[in-house]
């Protein structure tokens, strides 16, 4: 074959450093880009994010055409649309005549699944790339977890600091620690107010993948009203640089507070633009350590944001390769309640849970604290599917991607792993949430309440998770001494939780089916 080289980038890999466009002469390569349903719909994707997702392709495919790339840019209401990857690759080959197809490995295990197919189906060589926009390699993450009875991610943590220099001096970390977690669970002050985040305009591009949106998909979850997420990289440093001048230095003692109708805080909001292929984590980081040593930021708020990039992000995406595909399936603790029916509504005299549900709506956005603490806690205390819990978060976030929302779901907030990645199950009663938060004050239930029915739900279903899981749980030396407690309690008052919290399950209305 004689043809040019074929090139499709997927929607997460919008990078103009891409490997696969790396080295690549541009007037022997077609790059393909492709909107199809398959990925579309293997969720019932919230708005925001189906729009985020289209319109920054189109977007990059139109920054590629200006650089001089050819792109074949395939919409979804193509009529001629195959309706998946390989379906429009076939329709490409037969096109473009290729002679080599050249591909940076996806981010998903079903995408990879149907990609290795490839070299079968199509008449010519194909070439799949390691991803290298990640610090490790999915080899060199296997080769540090080969042999732990439990991958802890402080260890690989420390690795990538090594490896990247980042916060280092010398053979030691900057501080004399590694970690400064401790000095970042603040809880809010009275007043405390975040500078708000840049918002962008829907443009023309945007506003047409907007119509599409709402015409094809009228019924999903979300609302298209509120849309602002940045769409291209030069939007995506906008918002970088507003986090990094406004919000940085206060990022760290903060990040685990919660205020209701405070969508943001100080967090960066920058989770889309990343996981998109906008915005280079590292880059992120280099700038983050930047504001440390030039005295604009404090070392516990830079520590945490490079933390979360170079350590939590990528020690999931390795546990999510290594795990799959039986981590989508892990269901330790034999959780088989049907997901509730305010995960979709809000309605619930919940405060904290519909606010979450609120922001999740109206922002394709809650925040890490949020996402754990609040709806993934109600999950693990309720005993709710994981595989009903995983599919949530996955359809409704904007920055969600299988491999970064599965291991945070599944293994962190669930345990379904069993321990596998986190060393205790993440269980907390009310007081957390009063301790971290503004919610409880005008809740409806109460957070001192321990049983009954004004009692704040969260407090008997603590007690009620620990109690039916204790054969899982109780050897466990982080989580296994709370049983004294409940040992010492008097049988009447072990008896009033296990009633309350089975009262407030019952009454727990499921989600439609066809949500």
């Amino acid at each position: 074959m004689t043809g040019p080289v074929l090139v499709p980038v997927l929607g997460d890999q919008l990078s103009h450093s891409l490997a696969s466009l790396r080295g690549s002469e541009k007037a022997d390569t077609v790059v393909l880009m492709m909107e199809v349903a398959e990925e579309a719909t293997y969720v019932p994707h919230h708005k925001q994010k189906l729009v985020l997702f289209l319109s920054a392709m189109r977007h990059f495919a139109a920054e590629l055409a200006a650089e001089g790339w050819r792109v074949d840019y395939i919409t979804l209401d193509d009529p001629a649309n195959a309706g998946s990857f390989t379906g429009e690759v076939a329709r490409a080959v037969e096109r473009h005549n290729p002679r080599a197809i050249r591909v940076v490995e996806p981010g998903e295990w079903r995408v990879r699944a149907a990609m290795e197919q490839w070299a079968d189906k199509f008449p010519c060589p194909v070439d799949i790339l390691p991803d290298d926009r990640f610090v490790a390699s999915l080899a060199e993450f296997r080769d540090w977890a080969d042999g732990r009875k439990a991958l802890r991610m402080e260890y690989f943590y420390r690795e990538m600091r090594r490896k990247t220099g980042l916060l280092m001096d010398g053979g030691e970390p900057v501080g004399g620690q590694w970690n400064y977690d401790h000095d970042n669970r603040e809880p809010p002050k009275k007043g405390l107010k975040a500078p708000p985040r840049p918002l962008f305009a829907p443009d023309a591009i945007t506003r047409d993948v907007i119509a599409m949106v709402e015409a094809r998909f009228p019924d999903n979850f979300g609302n298209l009203a509120s849309f602002h997420w940045p769409v291209t990289a030069a939007q995506a440093q906008t918002a970088a640089d507003a986090f990094f001048a406004e919000r940085l230095a206060d990022f760290g003692q903060y990040q685990d507070a919660m205020l209701f109708g405070q969508d943001d805080l100080f967090h960066s909001m920058l989770s889309t633009s990343i996981n998109l292929g906008l915005l280079d984590p590292l880059d992120l980081c280099r700038r983050a350590e930047s504001e440390y040593r030039e005295g604009r930021a404090p070392l516990n708020s830079v520590e945490g944001f490079i933390r979360q990039l170079i350590g939590w992000r990528e020690y999931v995406r390795g546990f999510y390769w290594l795990k799959m595909p039986g981590l989508a399936q892990a269901n330790e603790l034999a959780a088989n309640r049907p997901l509730p029916a305010f995960w979709w509504t809000g309605e619930t005299d919940m405060r904290c849970l519909a606010d979450c549900v609120r922001s999740t709506h109206d922002n394709a956005h809650a925040h890490h604290i949020q996402r754990l603490m609040v709806l993934g806690n109600f999950a693990l205390l309720a005993g709710i599917r994981p595989a009903e819990v995983q599919e949530w978060f996955l359809a409704v976030y904007a920055d969600a991607l299988e491999w970064v929302e599965l291991p945070n779901v599944a293994a962190m907030a669930l345990y379904a792993d069993g321990g596998m990645l986190a060393s205790k199950p993440y269980a907390a009663s009310g007081a957390y949430i009063d301790r971290m938060s503004d919610y409880c004050g005008k809740c409806r239930y109460k957070v001192s309440a321990k049983t009954g029915p004004d009692a704040c739900p969260f407090n008997p279903l603590y007690w009620d998770f620990l109690h039916r899981n204790r054969p899982a749980l109780e050897a466990n030396p982080r989580i296994g001494r709370i049983y004294a407690t409940w040992d010492r309690m008097d049988e009447g008052k072990r008896a009033d939780y296990l009633a309350t919290a089975e009262t407030f399950l019952r009454e727990l209305a499921p989600a439609n089916a066809e949500k």
